[in-house]
């Protein structure tokens, strides 16, 4: 074994922990902030051909669409490339991000939006050096637990760590640590802390939760719904508001490949 532990699986074994969801997936996950897609932007020298590993239901792909001519976006999950929106500059296939049937150099933005840290870092890693440019950008993106206020975020805290906690899989900690302990085998360019902010409703934001992987495997293990648990708190707390301020701190890593032309394993 590598520098990158075979945390999320092998090429034998990939986790699928969205399909299951894959409509309320479409439905409720957050975009991203356009900040974001313009520092992409800023640092990527061509704007021919991008691939988006990991797409889930286009989310990001859709947001880069208008910018690039073409753009690649692979999933392994049948069930969440269903539901993902058609755009005309848009390919959506399916495949492990471990295993890119793609040419040599022919992307000038690979992204990975909120799974990276389900990847098989020793078998991705090389696959994106061999398919990205030389002078072509990479970045890993995600956001982390979202907060309302101090009522509202105390309740979140405990469906999230006291009665999800030993659901969580292990890759969780990555997202947890804001991506800052991730492998990133890249000579990496400094960006600027970032927020996406929504107004939802409480339907909304019970919708969200329904997407996290934790409260799937509650449910599977337990037969229970986790959300029930602490839905009469929650609604107490956000009181007679229609909509509330939602606020996710945004994951970004973002880097050109090592002048080694490899990606550095001991």
């Amino acid at each position: 074994m590598g520098y990158f532990h075979a945390v999320a699986g092998s090429m034998l074994f990939m986790k699928d922990n969205f399909s299951q969801q894959a409509v309320a997936y479409a439905q409720f996950r957050p975009q991203y902030p356009e900040a974001l897609v313009q520092t992409l932007l800023a640092h990527t020298n061509r704007l021919n051909q991008a691939l988006d590993c990991g797409t889930g239901n286009g989310q990001l792909a859709l947001q880069l669409a208008p910018y690039f001519q073409t753009i690649v976006a692979t999933d392994i999950s049948d069930a969440q490339l269903r539901n993902a929106t058609p755009h005309p500059k848009i390919t959506y296939q399916q495949s492990p991000a471990e295993t890119l049937a793609f040419p040599d150099q022919q992307f000038d933005l690979i992204t990975v939006a909120q799974a990276l840290h389900w990847f098989d870092f020793d078998a991705f890693y090389p696959e994106v050096y061999r398919t990205l440019r030389d002078d072509g950008l990479f970045a890993a993106i995600g956001y982390a637990l979202f907060c309302v206020d101090p009522a509202i975020d105390g309740i979140l805290h405990q469906l999230y760590t006291d009665i999800l906690g030993p659901y969580w899989d292990e890759e969780r900690r990555y997202v947890d640590h804001y991506y800052r302990d991730i492998p990133f085998p890249f000579d990496e360019i400094k960006t600027t802390r970032m927020y996406q902010h929504y107004e939802w409703t409480l339907p909304m934001l019970l919708g969200y939760l329904g997407t996290w992987s934790a409260v799937q495997h509650y449910r599977a293990q337990t037969g229970q719904d986790p959300i029930r648990l602490i839905e009469a708190p929650l609604r107490n707390s956000w009181g007679s508001a229609v909509t509330r301020t939602v606020s996710f701190p945004i994951l970004l890593r973002i880097g050109r490949k090592k002048k080694s032309g490899l990606p550095p394993r001991f």
